[in-house]
Parts: C-alpha cells; structure tokens; sequence
C-alpha cells in the first residue's frame, strides 16, 4: 500500500502490480504476465508477474515504478464500513 492505496505485492511467487489501465495492452504483452484474477474475476488495471521473469534488478525496478507512477493518480478504494459488534 503506498498512500493508502493498493501498489504492489507478492503472491505464490508472482508480483501483482497495479497500473494504469489504459496501458493494459502494452502490459499484457510483456514476458510473464498475466491478468490479475485473484478473485476469479479480471481486475482492470492489476497483472501478475512471474518471479521467474523478474531476473534483475533493473525488471524489478520497472514493475514496481509503473506501479508508483500509477498510484500518484489512481483513486484510492472506497473505505469499508465497518460492522460494529453487539
């Protein structure tokens, strides 16, 4: 979480990076990636990445800036009501 917003995290060996969904089609043409469906749904504007791609540091790097770029713009999520206990 970076500003209260979801950025990037790991997950069974893959990076799940949020970015901006109107580059979908470039992102989803990259090595190792394939579409966030955590849920069972496709989440626009979330990937994963595989591990295995993720080799160097420089391709480190470049997942998790595209993700910080993002975040500056993206719209936090709305904040769950929470149920209060009787």
């Amino acid at each position: 979480m970076v500003n209260d917003k979801m950025c990037v995290g790991v997950e069974s060996g893959r990076l799940m990076v949020r970015f901006n969904p109107e580059m979908t089609d470039d992102v989803m043409e990259k090595e190792g990636v394939t579409p966030m469906d955590f849920t069972r749904k496709v989440m626009k504007g979330y990937a994963f990445v595989d591990i295995d791609v993720l080799n160097t540091k420089k391709k480190v790097e470049y997942w998790v800036n595209l993700a910080l770029e993002y975040n500056k713009i993206a719209k936090a999520s709305k904040p769950k009501k929470r149920v209060q206990k009787q």
